[in-house]
């Protein structure tokens, strides 16, 4: 039958409007296949219908500006594979979903990245986008009024993202400590706007003057001078070396990968027992290293998955390196990846770090890949530093190794010499990067002990690497479970827990036991017998106080040999109610002294004036280099 002039183009575009919404169900179940056998992620099966329905809102809007079907096909198929791809594979290795933190952190990514996997990684970000432009009919009406709705739906949501936030949390749910299950519950679209109006909602005023008053009332301190220490000094100056080491576990805890030998070097291995098996906790798994960071050199624990130094440092502060240069220290940061990455020109200056090398600040002479290996980094820091070791001035070295990273390259004056079971490929590369590690590492300090005997010296791994999907790697050796939401006890300690030395210049190695990585700081100037105010001292709990290891949106406690788990849930124990209230005192005064007015310098009573006034003066946020 003929079709009359009116309804033929309305045909058409039915035609039209039914494929392009039966494509995007054709690949969406095509999708979650492929990432639940590539990556074993994927939402929940029971929750298909509100995410399908979720990226057919999100069809219909591009379709309506597309100049044509086939145009949109491509484009959209592109971008919905980038971002479900990229969300995948991030909660295979990090055991965490996409967040509204990544897409600013991107640049960062990339930077750790060299060959294909770069070239991969750019196309990835920049084909959706010129797809994209290219699919857009820029002339059409239509175009026009489809992103004026759009703008309007995210005007609303930039405005009042606290309403929207609520609405969702009360329709979906939230869990604060578990985000992979918050994806398996909504899906890709639905986590992102929830996660997006969540992270605008907390763009909120800094702590007042009240709340900082209440917080260190909270901390249960004896007096608010009772904080600081006398103005004295015990001990005169000696050098501190603090050595930050890139992805630094005990690969011989992998039992099930059968390792044909022990990675560590017997003298790291010796050194080590000799210290008891000490060991830092630090607040991420797989990454993240810069949170490790703000903990050690400042003393305070970072309890948001996002990278502080990015979005929460935004004052000078009187950081560890700060605090050592006001009692004349040369401060100095050695780290051999762009400047930038992580905020660090920006971060290293407002925490106090006079000297901050970076990649253009190194030969690469010796190169794994994209990584300087740690023995030519080692070689190029002490070849700095010795004039320094002999001229009476102490010293802040700071070392934060780059070899290590994932997927773990060598060159070929490292080969393998290290196996593991059949399919443990990835275990067996990264044992060999612990055999060379370990053993330049030691090297490393037999030259730095002869050279400065009375240095305090204190090394430690940053996180644990990632290894396989789904804590693969971990899970074959019972250390941890599949799923985070499945972990329970004494894996929240291993998820954790890296190898901590510290040497005592003469003395030699120390036992410190399991320190989070926020006390870290206070046990460093107890150690080096330094004894003036100091803001590290706030986060180190009272005598008899269990060490709190707090993680995003729950915490645990080491009590009595054992861990005790509080995940803010109605089934947590009544125990967890006073970790759980130094936990928000903690983050009030984080915030106040880190982004805030400072309001707790003025409220506690230290006797030194200059301590003030160095963590007061303004933030310069110029993004200057300086060495």
């Amino acid at each position: 039958m003929k079709l009359s002039k009116l309804s033929h183009p309305i045909a058409r575009a039915t035609l039209a409007w039914a494929a392009a919404l039966l494509f995007v169900v054709i690949w969406y179940f095509a999708a979650q296949t492929a990432t639940g056998y590539v990556f074993d992620v994927k939402p929940w099966s029971s929750n298909y219908a509100r995410d399908l329905a979720a990226h057919l809102i999100i069809a219909a809007l591009l379709f309506a500006i597309a100049r044509s079907l086939p145009r949109f096909m491509l484009a959209t198929g592109v971008l919905l594979s980038a971002l479900t791809a990229g969300n995948a594979a991030k909660l295979s290795i990090l055991g965490a979903p996409v967040m509204p933190d990544d897409f600013v952190a991107a640049r960062n990514m990339l930077l750790l990245l060299d060959g294909w996997l770069l070239i991969g990684a750019v196309i990835l970000v920049v084909a959706p986008l010129l797809l994209l432009g290219w699919m857009i009919a820029w002339k059409h009406p239509r175009t026009w009024v489809g992103l004026g709705i759009a703008g309007v739906t995210l005007s609303l949501v930039v405005g009042y993202p606290g309403l929207v936030k609520t609405a969702l949390d009360k329709r979906f749910g939230n869990s604060v400590w578990n985000q992979p299950e918050n994806y398996q519950k909504r899906g890709l679209p639905i986590h992102l706007l929830q996660e997006t109006a969540r992270n605008l909602s907390r763009r909120v005023s800094p702590p007042t003057e009240a709340e900082v008053a209440d917080a260190l009332a909270d901390l249960a301190l004896p007096s608010q001078a009772g904080w600081v220490k006398v103005a004295a000094a015990t001990r005169p100056p000696r050098n501190l070396h603090l050595i930050v080491l890139e992805s630094f576990w005990d690969p011989a805890e992998l039992k099930a990968s059968k390792l044909s030998a022990d990675p560590l070097a017997p003298e790291f291995r010796a050194l080590w027992a000799a210290a008891q098996h000490s060991h830092l906790l630090a607040p991420v798994f797989g990454g993240y290293t810069a949170n490790t960071e703000l903990e050690v050199l400042c003393g305070f624990p970072v309890t948001a998955d996002n990278v502080y130094f990015e979005t929460g440092l935004k004052r000078n502060a009187p950081c560890l390196p700060r605090h050592l240069a006001e009692a004349g220290y040369h401060t100095q940061a050695s780290h051999p990846n762009a400047a930038s990455f992580w905020n660090r020109v920006n971060a290293y200056r407002r925490i106090g770090f006079e000297t901050y090398l970076a990649d253009k600040d190194f030969a690469m002479d010796d190169m794994n890949r994209a990584f300087l290996s740690d023995a030519s980094l080692y070689r190029q820091v002490l070849e700095r530093i010795e004039p320094e070791l002999s001229e009476g001035r102490p010293l802040f070295n700071y070392v934060l190794t780059y070899f290590g990273h994932l997927p773990y390259p060598l060159n070929d004056k490292r080969p393998a010499v290290i196996e593991a079971a059949e399919g443990h490929e990835v275990v067996a590369a990264y044992a060999n990067t612990l055999y060379y590690k370990s053993r330049e590492l030691m090297a490393f300090l037999a030259t730095l002990r002869a050279a400065d005997p009375d240095a305090l010296i204190v090394l430690f791994g940053d996180h644990l690497p990632a290894l396989q999907p789904n804590f693969g790697g971990y899970t074959e050796s019972g250390l941890l479970a599949k799923r985070r939401g499945e972990l329970e006890g004494e894996m929240f300690r291993t998820l954790v827990q890296t190898p901590l030395i510290v040497v005592d210049g003469k003395r030699g190695p120390v036992p410190v036991g399991d320190v989070p990585a926020y006390k870290l700081p206070g046990l460093v100037l107890d150690l080096l017998g330094d004894q003036r105010p100091s803001i590290m001292e706030l986060a180190t709990q009272a005598e008899g106080r269990a060490a709190i290891r707090p993680l995003p949106g729950m915490h645990f406690a080491l009590v009595d040999g054992g861990i005790r788990v509080c995940r803010g849930t109605e089934t947590d124990p009544q125990e967890c109610a006073e970790s759980s209230e130094w936990v928000r005192a903690i983050e009030t005064l984080r915030d106040d002294l880190l982004a805030g007015d400072q309001h707790s310098l003025l409220q506690i009573e230290a006797p030194s004036e200059s301590f003030r006034e160095a963590a007061v003066a303004p933030a310069d946020a110029t993004p200057e280099r300086y060495f």
